[in-house]
């Protein structure tokens, strides 16, 4: 076997944690960053606020009404700034929501609706938002601080600091707008969007637990008791692996979750099987499962896969017929393939400090994977010869990288793919043409 083979890129290792999907959910939602923001915002207007009468009471003990003055006069000219600033900022939002709106729009039909998730996740996006509602929630505050009395004697309140504040918060609004601007821009691109879902795929395989013993699935004995969903229906999102992990010990147990990441749920059916004793009480799992509407990177394996072969499919489709796209696509699915090549699959186990089984998860083994990503994309490229010799080429590479016990689902794919084109292709110079492995299609 050759250097290059030999020493392919693995996977970064990194430290298994116990993953709280907290913050995952929080970064899948849009209102979090923006009230954080205004809240946060809030509470510095107090502060300046108070600097602000500080200020006036050390300068009015100093008798130094000259400098108060000025200060009026000074904050009397911000007055207008700050107003003009109020009424610009509730026109940006409105611009910053419509490019938004845009994009998903563009980004949904042209890639696929699971791309979507990118621009909700997108911390710029949240930034800039949060940003532009902060500042105008401190213009307003701003302008009730102004006090009416021109006398630097009886004055109480002169909003220098406040002043300044807003326009710190105005510049960092503007940078903040074209980096936005930016970064919709470079969500609009294919080429960026799928390097992001493969980025993503790369990070949750990161994260899974190291196997210390081999890959070998741990004798678990028979199920003992059955723990079944009692939530609402639904995908399951991700499970809170350390909780788990600590009830388990906490009772002298071992779970097996049933189902696996993305699979969807109804009321009833079994979630967890218990080895070894009874099942923990209904309390001790509370929120320990996580069901939602759709499925997220967290914790699932395959819904990177997913996503790139949706890509490959709609592009191929006679809508949007574009070739490319599908390479590029198949680019990283062969990319992500290779990275999985020789790692433990099927199964993940998560132990305790003491290094006891207390969790075992399932995860989509190495043929379901190599089915997720060529399957679909294979059974429409018959009569697009780019994307067969795209596809040609990605089993020939994986073909020299995966052990010999990996080979035959890719061996597969390959002679269905031979078989498609010889049964689509008219003459024998096409078939030969669609059945030359090139890593760029055509180029």
């Amino acid at each position: 076997m050759s250097d290059w083979m030999v020493t392919q890129s693995p996977l970064p290792r990194r430290r298994p944690r116990a993953l709280s999907p907290l913050r995952e959910h929080l970064r899948d939602t849009f209102w979090f960053a923006p009230t954080a923001a205004m809240v946060g915002v809030f509470v510095v207007w107090l502060v300046a606020q108070e600097l602000d009468a500080a200020l006036v009471r050390s300068l009015q003990d100093d008798g130094d009404y000259d400098t108060l003055a000025e200060l009026l006069r000074f904050a009397d000219d911000a007055k207008t700034v700050v107003s003009a600033v109020g009424s610009a900022m509730m026109t940006f939002i409105g611009v910053v929501f419509s490019i938004s709106l845009v994009a998903v729009q563009m980004a949904s039909g042209q890639f696929t609706p699971r791309v979507v998730r990118l621009f909700v996740r997108s911390r710029i996006t949240k930034a800039t938002f949060a940003v532009f509602l902060a500042t105008f929630v401190l213009t307003l505050l701003v302008l009730t601080s102004y006090d009416s009395n021109p006398d630097p004697r009886a004055a109480t309140s002169v909003p220098l600091v406040q002043s300044v504040l807003t326009l710190v918060m105005v510049a960092l609004s503007l940078l903040l707008f074209v980096m936005y601007v930016n970064a919709t821009l470079r969500l609009m691109r294919i080429s960026h969007v799928i390097a992001r879902i493969a980025a993503e795929t790369f990070r949750v395989a990161a994260l899974m637990p190291v196997p210390v013993d081999g890959g070998e699935r741990p004798g678990l004995g028979p199920v003992t008791a059955w723990v079944a969903h009692d939530g609402h229906a639904g995908v399951l999102r991700d499970v809170h692996i350390a909780r788990l992990v600590r009830v388990a010990r906490g009772h002298g147990v071992v779970l097996r979750l049933v189902p696996r990441i993305g699979d969807f749920l109804v009321p009833g059916t079994p979630v967890l099987a218990v080895h070894g004793g009874a099942a923990p009480p209904r309390r001790a799992l509370r929120y320990a499962l996580s069901v939602g509407v759709e499925r997220t990177f967290h914790q699932d394996l395959a819904f990177g896969l997913r996503q790139l072969s949706d890509i490959g499919l709609r592009a191929m489709s006679g809508a949007i017929n574009d070739p490319t796209t599908a390479v590029q696509a198949l680019d990283r699915v062969v990319q992500i393939l290779a990275a999985l090549s020789r790692r433990p699959l099927d199964t993940a186990v998560h132990r305790d400090r003491r290094g006891a089984v207390r969790l075992v998860q399932p995860v989509p083994g190495w043929t379901e994977l190599v089915d997720l990503g060529f399957a679909e994309v294979r059974a429409c490229a018959a009569g697009a010869p780019q994307v067969t010799r795209r596809l040609l080429a990605g089993f020939d590479d994986l073909l020299l990288l995966v052990p010999p016990e990996r080979r035959a689902p890719l061996l597969r794919h390959r002679e269905l793919l031979r078989q498609a084109v010889e049964r689509t292709a008219p003459t024998p110079a096409d078939r030969a043409f669609a059945l030359l492995p090139d890593r760029q299609g055509i180029g």
